[in-house]
């Protein structure tokens, strides 16, 4: 064998033993892919549970005898904002690791599929008792309104479920910590493990209101529960459940889409002190859901409000840092002037168009959420369909979009097929609908919400009054729009079959951008979790306790002795 043959066939295995350590491995993709497709069957049932909601609000459709209104909300509510983002991001997190961080062993991996059963169950168990209309609560957990208990339980498990799978995330990035000592961690990794953590102390809030408040309520082995006790519990953890959603497509935004414009990442340090700062801002913020409710005292009504307005500041950093990583790589493809770059953008990619897209909408999104956390603006829109425009912007825009533009490449890099340049076509044709669907709707939403239109109410009830008919033409843009976004969810449901069973064998890859040369490294100060844990937890313990005592103690039902019910 001659030396070049023999220097071809070096670089040959070189580079086949590279591409297989950037392969998500088949037995961690299969979990993945579990949950993925679970995702999706949630977008479809869920998508048509929101056409049948616009089309009733809009006077254009009586629903049968065995349906309702407020049953229907509750499908479209726990589909997609419940199982179809804990689905994914759990489906995405678990390849995100194996990608990053290294194979699961077979313990981790184990652990991971425990989850996902136990999350399966409960999801059945709760869809069950929709369905024979034992639940129709509007999908959150709230009091006074009564679901069955094992609507309850069933949502339980769906969060247990998710434990399970973060914690084997977890023990594999704490492995790769371990066989790699003294070095920087993988940026995607730690973030699953930020994202994760989160999780796992926003929940406890619903979790205690559950287990100790509703179960036992709905069970009939109490009378009442503290209704005010109840609501601070559930947004303790609702508010931070927006994050939870959110990281996962900032997660991509950092890492992902920089590599898929061919650029890197603008700084290692910069991203994961975002998500620390996260970490630590997301949960003390609930109670500005709450500015309506007495029994709260103003004060600390005031204090979450300022808290609240700090979040900004995480997301006002990955928006510098996205835009500076778009306008270095188009300066690098030769861009001119202040928005040269701009052209220089893949536009014919859909997994740049889709993410970028939901970039987009998170703006007008984010501007909503300011009018929402502030504590005189807020009093013109609570409880209005205003609120329901500014989550179809966030979740339904912004984060939907981005796991959309991922999944299709994400599936067939699992199971060993390829995006092809039609389903490529086709997956930016729905980006497309998406975009001027959700425009018009969450448009019209945000308009009839100023004008005081109620959220999550069935406009028929109103039957002709003066308010119903000032609401007839924003009902009519909504059902438009949601029209539209049905097609789009239609022809992103036919993307994820195609890509997941039919498309042709290959390789597709799973694009990681590395860090900029120039960036400076990141400090160990940064990526120590004991120090930002305690640094959360004192603000939680801050931001809650005392509100919690005065309603503990003011309570008719917390005077007996700090009962929960």
């Amino acid at each position: 064998m001659t030396t070049a043959t023999k220097e071809t066939v070096q670089s040959t295995v070189s580079t086949s033993l590279k591409k297989q350590l950037e392969m998500v491995d088949r037995r961690d993709g299969k979990l993945a892919l579990a949950y993925i497709y679970i995702a999706f069957i949630a977008v479809l049932l869920g998508g048509i549970a929101g056409l049948l909601q616009v089309l009733v609000r809009a006077g254009t459709l009586q629903l049968p005898s065995f349906l309702n209104y407020y049953q229907v909300l509750t499908v479209h509510g726990v589909l997609l904002g419940l199982v179809l983002t804990t689905f994914f991001i759990m489906g995405f997190q678990t390849a995100a690791v194996s990608r990053t961080s290294g194979t699961f062993t077979n313990k981790q991996r184990t652990i991971g599929w425990i989850g996902f059963w136990i999350a399966t169950i409960g999801l059945v168990a709760a869809a069950a008792m929709i369905l024979t209309n034992e639940a129709s609560v509007l999908y959150t957990f709230y009091a006074p309104l009564q679901a069955h208990w094992v609507f309850y339980l069933g949502l339980a498990l769906v969060i247990v479920g998710s434990w399970f799978t973060g914690l084997a995330q977890i023990m594999r990035f704490v492995q790769w910590k371990k066989e790699h000592k003294g070095q920087s961690t993988p940026l995607l990794s730690f973030m699953v493990v930020v994202n994760n953590f989160l999780w796992y102390v926003a929940t406890l809030g619903v979790a205690i209101e559950v287990l100790f408040q509703l179960i036992p309520w709905s069970m009939g082995l109490v009378e009442r529960v503290d209704v005010l006790l109840s609501r601070t519990l559930f947004w303790y953890f609702g508010h931070a459940l927006v994050y939870f959603w959110l990281l996962p497509a900032y997660m991509i935004w950092y890492t992902i889409i920089p590599k898929i414009i061919g650029g890197k990442v603008f700084s290692d340090a910069l991203a994961k002190l975002t998500f620390m700062l996260f970490l630590i801002l997301s949960v003390p913020v609930g109670i500005h859901h709450q500015y309506t409710e007495p029994g709260i005292d103003p004060l600390w009504k005031f204090i979450q409000a300022v808290l609240t307005f700090f979040v900004v500041v995480p997301s006002l950093m990955t928006a510098f840092s996205m835009f500076a990583t778009f306008e270095l790589r188009g300066r690098e493809l030769g861009a001119k002037g202040v928005f040269g770059w701009f052209k220089k953008l893949p536009w014919n990619d859909s997994r740049f168009l889709l993410p970028f897209i939901g970039m987009v909408a998170f703006i007008p999104g984010g501007a909503g959420g300011i009018v929402n956390a502030s504590y005189q603006m807020n009093e013109l829109i609570h409880n209005t369909i205003w609120v329901t425009g500014h989550f179809h912007l966030t979740v339904a825009s912004a984060v939907a979009l981005t796991f959309f533009g991922t999944a299709f490449w994400l599936i067939p890099h699992l199971n060993g097929r390829t995006l092809t340049k039609r389903a490529n076509s086709m997956a930016n044709c729905a980006g497309i609908l998406w975009a001027i669907g959700m425009t018009i709707m969450s448009s019209a939403m945000h308009i009839a919400g100023l004008l005081g239109a109620p959220r999550r109410s069935d406009y028929s009830t109103y039957g002709g009054s003066e308010q119903a008919a000032e609401w007839l033409s924003y009902q009519i843009a909504q059902a438009v729009g949601g029209s539209i976004l049905f097609i789009a969810i239609l022809v992103i449901t036919g993307l994820v079959i195609y890509v997941g069973f039919f498309a042709p064998k290959g390789e597709e890859d799973f694009p990681i951008a590395e860090v900029a040369p120039g960036a400076a490294k990141t400090p160990a100060a940064i990526e120590n979790f004991k120090l930002w844990g305690v640094i959360m937890i004192a603000v939680i313990i801050f931001a809650y306790t005392i509100p919690i005592i005065d309603i503990i103690s003011n309570s008719p039902l917390g005077a007996k002795g700090f009962r929960l019910w």
